[in-house]
């Protein structure tokens, strides 16, 4: 019998012995073994944390773009999960939320990247100013931990609760072993050897054990991060384990949790809110089999509505058609193992020591396209408990199937004591219309709860469900459900960092940072900052302004500008009482005026002014008053080339704004003037162009005469007088000589095609010209090699001349559409570095 395999130090291994037998749980076939025997943990925890060096050397924006691409690679093959993922039980729908939803949590950690630093640490929170004179001051990093994240898995997901993890461990730079329940490892060894065999991970970011190994935590240590998903019991043995306590290691539990939905008081039947509750309830009961660590237990509603509830919830559940998972009219398939069905038998009958089963049994019910005997199916199961006040089975019994209990609430301060008795859940969620009800229970009963949702008729189209935890918002709950929180976003990836308070200069800390910080030594730009490319541009590269007199004529012609007529701006007669002097200059005025001190006005990288971001005014500036800007370079924000646009980056600038009214008695600080105004303004700046050559006139004929009748192509099968006659044939299109032809992109495709032609990524090899039998490439048409490369630069000159007289103009281009004259320049330097590489030509 074959064995579910491991991967760790790099390589794939089987565990010793024969292991403990897995079976299908639709058929109930034995299939594959798992043993974790022989394998040698403290070996496999180190080998993590000396590979991990390479991960923790990566920029956040390198990271995100990894998991990016590993999210695109992962999608491409997931066919292949859903045919692993039926033997789990799963329906279709079940193993997309598993599947795909676990590829879109490395998506969205991957978006993650633009909200941190474009270095390896990230810099958390405001600077500190820790004295009087701003020239001591404090600020917070996060550093990757030097340790490996330990990934202890229920068997629900195997999928998605791998990935939902090691998305955030990998984005905050650190690596990866992970243990999936035995009962589903194999689904999980099936994407671990999909994102091994991508090579786009750095080698030992990703281990895998394929089951149990019940020593883990003996070799922990202090750098390391351990989570734990799985029954509350489990949780607790693990998280008083002594290694945990000596050595001070992070651990997260996801436990077991009784999530209850609340129907409110105006939820009444033929309401919109009814509808969506019964609906929502039943989704909860038979999805994973109701294998779901979100899944509602407690359907709480209003005592006078529980008939109405249990007839329209078994309605619904009768719809229910269960059986092999792969049968598209199965909206149900099978719990994991026959074990499984018979743990939830368990725990319903002790529920049922004050409820009673108002639907649903065990025996009776049928079963579409299987054998009920062979595989692991149960019937939904509806209890409901009249006492929920008294009796307490039904908040601290979890059967982890396709089973609720209904109870019912007197009054709202009922429901959430109620909700409350769970003694803490990773989710709850109301439906009601009334948002005073939504209000009253949100607040009240988020101490015991992890998420809730509030859905009504406004939200449902939109809403992801009471089941569906996400990956920007904390995934756990306090109490019972574990205490502890994954995913999150931002605060997500903050767990495997390792916060630490920095001090020194404002100069020492901007080096440190990345980020300037105020009072920190300026550094003198050469030119001004806004003609640098932005891989050019530093933190605390900086300008001095000219000075400017803003004047009563200034703060008046504003006023009319904009319509802003505050007094303090028009009538100098009501300054009485105010804080203001003089007539005093609006505030965006001002901002106004900085901009026309320190931008520069000729055409260079700077693309675009990209909005605001601070903005403060220390002291009321007067008419009179003189001024001058600073202007100096904060932070770099990097930025991937998107649509068309060329390739550039966020750079933040600080603009400080002095009065220049400066006592020549003053110290060199005071010299510098009061500081009037502050602002962060950010605009976009273009990237070097360093992946190709310029074609100009000059350097096409000096590659041409580098050609010759015997050069050899790198890569297809053109000979050297196809290629340029080819090149000629592409410049007779972009004259508009040649258009009776039809484009060749689909249309759905055809704008992110045009859009590559902005990016600086180079054409790929062995591309097939969709015109190549309409150009007649392999056949030459000019007598000999001179002749073509002869005209090839008639062609250019045309294309040249052509767009010289009309400069608006579009041609239609084969692959990426209508094209403008800025975007044939685009074209004709990919495509003539393309095909002068392939010859050999450009050193």
């Amino acid at each position: 019998m074959q064995k579910t395999q491991h991967y760790i130090l790099g390589n794939w291994a089987e565990g010793k012995g024969e292991g403990s037998p897995i079976l299908d749980s639709v058929t109930g076939e034995h299939f594959t073994n798992v043993t974790t025997e022989g394998l040698d943990i403290p070996e496999i925890l180190q080998y993590g944390r000396d590979k991990g060096e390479t991960l923790r050397k990566m920029t956040f924006q390198e990271r995100g773009l990894m998991l990016k691409k590993l999210a695109l690679h992962l999608t491409k093959k997931k066919q292949q999960f859903y045919e692993i993922s039926y033997r789990t039980g799963a329906t279709k729908i079940d193993s997309w939320i598993d599947i795909e939803g676990g590829f879109g949590n490395l998506f969205a950690n991957a978006s993650l990247r633009k909200l941190f630093p474009n270095q390896p640490y990230h810099v958390e929170g405001d600077p500190i100013d820790l004295s009087r004179g701003g020239r001591f001051m404090a600020h917070h990093i996060m550093v990757p931990r030097e340790g490996i994240a330990v990934h202890i898995n229920a068997f629900n997901f195997p999928v998605w609760g791998m990935l939902e993890k090691c998305a955030v461990n990998w984005m905050a730079g650190m690596p990866a072993v992970v243990l999936p329940a035995p009962q589903t490892a194999y689904l999980a060894e099936a994407v671990v050897k999909e994102i091994i065999a991508s090579g786009i991970l750095p080698e030992g970011s990703l281990q895998l054990i394929s089951g149990t190994a019940k020593n883990i935590l003996d070799t922990v240590e202090s750098q390391d991060v351990v989570t734990f998903t799985g029954s509350a019991s489990t949780g607790k043995i693990l998280k008083k384990h002594p290694r945990l306590i000596e050595e001070s290691v992070p651990f997260t539990m996801e436990a077991d949790s009784l999530n209850a939905s609340i129907l409110g008081e105006d939820a009444v039947p033929g309401t919109p809110e009814f509808v969506l509750f019964i609906k929502e309830v039943r989704n909860e009961m038979i999805v994973k089999c109701g294998q779901k660590c979100t899944a509602i237990r407690r359907i709480i509603v209003p005592e006078k509505l529980v008939e109405d509830v249990q007839i329209a919830l078994g309605k619904q559940l009768e719809k229910v058609t269960i059986g092999d998972p792969r049968l598209k009219e199965v909206r149900m398939g099978a719990l994991v193992s026959d074990a499984q069905r018979n743990s939830v038998k368990e725990q319903i009958q002790k529920i049922t020591q004050t409820a009673k089963i108002v639907y649903g049994d065990f025996e009776d019910f049928e079963v579409l396209g299987a054998d009920s005997k062979k595989g692991a199916y149960l019937k939904p199961i509806l209890l409901r408990e009249d006492n929920p006040l008294q009796n307490e089975a039904a908040h601290i019994t979890e059967a982890f199937g396709p089973v609720s209990t209904l109870m019912p609430y007197k009054t709202l301060e009922d429901a959430i004591k109620l909700s409350k008795m769970g003694k803490g859940s990773l989710v709850s969620s109301i439906v009601t219309n009334d948002d005073k009800i939504a209000k009253e229970y949100t607040v009240s009963a988020a101490t015991h709860h992890g998420r809730i949702l509030v859905l009504n008729r406004e939200s449902a189209k939109q809403s992801t469900g009471h089941g569906s935890p996400l990956p920007t918002l904390i995934h756990g709950g306090p109490g019972r459900a574990g205490g502890g929180e994954e995913m999150g976003g931002v605060r997500g990836v903050k767990h495997y960092l390792q916060r630490c308070a920095i001090q020194g200069s404002p100069s020492t800390l901007t080096e440190i940072t990345g980020i300037y910080q105020p009072k920190a030594d300026y550094k003198e730009a050469e030119k001004h900052p806004f003609a640098y490319h932005w891989e050019d541009i530093e933190p605390g590269m900086s300008i001095k302004t000219h000075n400017r007199t803003i004047t009563d004529t200034d703060i008046i012609n504003f006023a009319n500008l904009t319509w802003d007529h505050f007094y303090a701006h028009t009538d100098i007669t009501s300054l009485d009482g105010s804080i203001f002097e003089k007539r005093t200059a609006h505030g965006y005025f001002i901002l106004a005026a900085a901009a026309g001190l320190f931008v520069y006005p000729n055409k260079g990288p700077v693309a675009a002014n990209y909005g605001l971001e601070e903005c403060r005014f220390l002291r009321p500036i007067y008419h009179n008053d003189t001024v001058y800007v600073r202007l100096t370079c904060k932070q770099k924000i990097d930025r991937e080339q998107k649509g068309t646009e060329l390739p550039s980056g966020i750079v933040k600038w600080y603009v400080e704004v002095f009065d220049a009214n400066i006592d020549e008695n003053s110290s060199e600080e005071e010299k510098q003037g009061e500081l009037l105004a502050v602002a962060t303004i950010l605009t976009m700046v273009q990237k070097k162009q360093t992946v190709f050559a310029e074609m100009t006139s000059e350097a096409i004929q000096k590659y041409l005469n580098k050609l010759s009748v015997e050069s050899k192509p790198n890569w297809g099968t053109m000979t050297p007088q196809q290629m340029v006659e080819h090149l000629e044939y592409t410049y007779r299109i972009a004259s508009g000589e040649i258009q009776d032809f039809k484009i060749a992109t689909p249309s759905e495709y055809l704008e992110k095609t045009h859009s590559t032609l902005y990016n600086y990524r180079k054409m790929p090899r062995e591309y097939d010209f969709p015109l190549a039998k309409e150009s007649n490439i392999t056949e030459t048409k000019h007598p000999n090699l001179e002749t073509a490369k002869a005209k090839l630069l008639e062609a250019r000159n045309e294309y040249l001349n052509y767009f010289k007289q009309n400069p608006d103009a579009k041609t239609k281009n084969v692959v990426f559409g209508e094209l403008n004259k800025f975007e044939w320049y685009l074209l004709e330097r990919k495509h003539l570095n393309h095909h002068f590489e392939q010859f050999n030509l450009i050193d």
